[in-house]
C-alpha cells in the first residue's frame, strides 16, 4: 500500500547542528550521546556509594566506556555494513564525525572494555559491573537513538499510520518513526531494570540484570528491524537484516543470563 501523503502526518525538518558559530558547530547528537553517559556516571556513582565501592573508580570506569563505546561502534560499522568500503578507504575508518556507528559493535565494545577494567578490580567483578551498568546503558541508548531521530536517519518504513512522520531532509514519504519506537522502549527497559535493582540492590541475582537487558533491548530491536529501511544495499531482500540476526546470539546471552540467575538466586558478590 502507497501511503497516502494528504495524510495528517508530523513533517520533521529539524537541523542536526544545534547552532553555528564558525568552525564551532556542535550536533544534538553528540549533545544526546553526552548526556546518556553523564546521566550514566552520576547512577553509578549512586550504585558505587551505596554498595561501598571506591567512587574514584568511576573516572576510569567512564573513559573506558567512552573508548569501548566509540570504537566499538564504528569498527561494528565498518566491519557489518560497509567493510568492502572502508577496504578500499581505510583512512576513513576513523572519521566517526561523518556518521557511521553500530549499536551490536558498541556492545562489544562496552563488553570488552568493562571485562579489562574489572580484571584489576577484584571488589567489581565482570557480571556485577554488566548488572550495574545495564540500567543506565538502556538509557544511553534511549538518548542516542534521540540523536539518531535529530539527524533524519535509520528511518522506517513507509506507511499510513496516523503517527508518521515525513523526514523532509531525507524525502516526502511518511514513514514509521523508527527512532521513536526504539528510544521509548529502551527508556522503558530502564525503567524496568531501576526497579528491580531497587528491590534488590546489593542482593541482585547474578546476572538477573543484565540477563533483562540483552534480552529485552535485542528483543525490541529485532522487532523493530520489521519497519526499518535496509541499513545497507547488501541487506535487500535478505529474510532477516543484518541489525536482527546480529541481536539473535544477544537475545540468546541474555536468556542463558536470566537462567543462570533464576539457578543461583540472590547473590550479594555478583
Amino acid at each position: 500500500m502507497v501511503p497516502n501523503a494528504a495524510l495528517a502526518v508530523i513533517h520533521w525538518n529539524v537541523d542536526p547542528t544545534m547552532v553555528r558559530l564558525g568552525p564551532f558547530a556542535p550536533r544534538w547528537y553528540g549533545l544526546l550521546f553526552a548526556l546518556g553517559f553523564l546521566i550514566g556516571f552520576y547512577y553509578m556513582r549512586t550504585v558505587f556509594l551505596r554498595e561501598d565501592k571506591p567512587e574514584r573508580d568511576l573516572d576510569a570506569l567512564l573513559i573506558w566506556l567512552l573508548g569501548g563505546t566509540i570504537v566499538g561502534a564504528r569498527l561494528g560499522h565498518v566491519l557489518f555494513y560497509a567493510p568492502g568500503y572502508y577496504l578500499l578507504r581505510p583512512l576513513e575508518i576513523p572519521q566517526i564525525w561523518e556518521g557511521g556507528l553500530a549499536s551490536h559493535g558498541g556492545l562489544i565494545g562496552v563488553l570488552t572494555a568493562i571485562y579489562l577494567y574489572a580484571r584489576s578490580r577484584p571488589d567489581q567483578p565482570f557480571v556485577w559491573l554488566l548488572d550495574r551498568l545495564s540500567p543506565p546503558v538502556a538509557l544511553t541508548g534511549a538518548f542516542i537513538r534521540l540523536g539518531n531521530l535529530f539527524n533524519s536517519e535509520i528511518l522506517g518504513e513507509p506507511t499510513d499510520l496516523p503517527w508518521a512522520f515525513v523526514f523532509e531532509r531525507v524525502d516526502d514519504v511518511p514513514r514509521h518513526p523508527a527512532q521513536l519506537y526504539e528510544s521509548i522502549s529502551y527508556f522503558l527497559i530502564f525503567v524496568l531494570l531501576t526497579v528491580v535493582y531497587r528491590r534488590y540492590r546489593e542482593s541482585t541475582p547474578r546476572g538477573l540484570l543484565i540477563g533483562l537487558f540483552m534480552t529485552l533491548i535485542f528483543g525490541v530491536r529485532f522487532l523493530i528491524e520489521y519497519v526499518k529501511v535496509a541499513q545497507a544495499h547488501f541487506e535487500v531482500g535478505m529474510p532477516l537484516s543484518m541489525g536482527q540476526l546480529l541481536s539473535i546470539p544477544a537475545i540468546l546471552f541474555g536468556l542463558w543470563m536470566l537462567w543462570r540467575a533464576w539457578q543461583g538466586g540472590a547473590d550479594a558478590d555478583g
